[in-house]
C-alpha cells in the first residue's frame, strides 16, 4: 500500500534538517531551507501589501503559493551554494517530479514551482524578489554584528532583485538596523531598569 500524501509531508519536513549550505561561505549565520521559506512568505506577505498599495494587481495567493513551494526539490537535493553549483549539477526536474508523480494536486505544484524558476509572471518576480529580500534581512542582521563580509553578499543580492517594490524594500533595510525595533534610544530605559521613560516621569 502506498501513502503518497504521508509520504510529501515527510519530505517537506526534510527541509527542516536541509542547512542552508552557502552561510558556510559567509563565516556566521544559521537557517535551515524551512526558516529562511518562512521568511520568504513574511517578506512576499510586506511585498504585496507594498505592490497593492502602488496600484499594481497582484495575485497574493499566487505570490504567497510560490514562495511556499519554491524550495521544496531541495527537501531531496540539499540546498547548493554559489560555489558549489560551479561544480556540480542537480537534476532538479527529476526530484521534483518524483516528489510530483504520486500526487493528485503534483502537476499544480509543478507548475509553481516551474513558473517560480522562469520569473516571467509578475507574481513570480515578486516572489523571487521575496527569496532575495529574506537572505538580506539575515546578511544585515549578520552585518550588524560584525561580519564584514556580509556588506559584499547584500550588494550582490540587491542587484538580482527584478522589481521596483523589492528594491524599495532592500533600500529600507539597508537604511535600518536590525536591533532598531526593540533596542532604541527611547527604550534602554527599560533595559536599565525595566520601567518605561514614560513611567520614570
Amino acid at each position: 500500500m502506498s501513502y503518497p500524501l504521508a509520504e510529501f509531508l515527510f519530505t517537506a519536513a526534510m527541509l527542516r534538517r536541509t542547512p542552508r549550505s552557502g552561510l558556510q561561505f559567509l563565516g556566521s549565520g544559521r537557517e535551515s531551507v524551512a526558516e529562511h521559506v518562512f521568511e520568504v512568505m513574511i517578506v512576499a506577505f510586506a511585498l504585496v501589501k507594498m505592490a497593492r498599495k502602488e496600484g499594481l494587481e497582484i495575485d497574493e495567493n499566487r505570490v504567497l503559493k510560490l514562495c511556499l513551494v519554491h524550495d521544496l526539490p531541495e527537501s531531496r537535493t540539499g540546498d547548493l551554494n554559489y560555489v558549489n553549483k560551479k561544480y556540480l549539477k542537480v537534476d532538479e526536474k527529476k526530484a521534483l517530479d518524483d516528489m510530483c508523480r504520486p500526487l493528485f494536486f503534483g502537476d499544480e505544484l509543478a507548475g509553481l514551482v516551474e513558473e517560480f524558476e522562469k520569473r516571467e509572471s509578475p507574481e513570480a518576480r515578486l516572489a523571487a524578489d521575496a527569496d532575495q529580500i529574506a537572505l538580506m534581512v539575515l546578511l544585515r542582521e549578520e552585518s550588524d554584528l560584525g561580519n564584514r563580509q556580509a556588506d559584499k553578499w547584500l550588494a550582490v543580492a540587491g542587484q538580482r532583485l527584478l522589481t521596483e517594490t523589492g528594491r524599495q524594500l532592500a533600500l529600507e533595510l539597508k537604511e535600518c538596523d536590525w536591533s532598531s525595533w526593540w533596542f532604541t534610544k527611547d527604550s534602554r530605559q527599560w533595559w536599565v531598569n525595566g520601567r518605561s521613560a514614560e513611567e520614570e516621569g
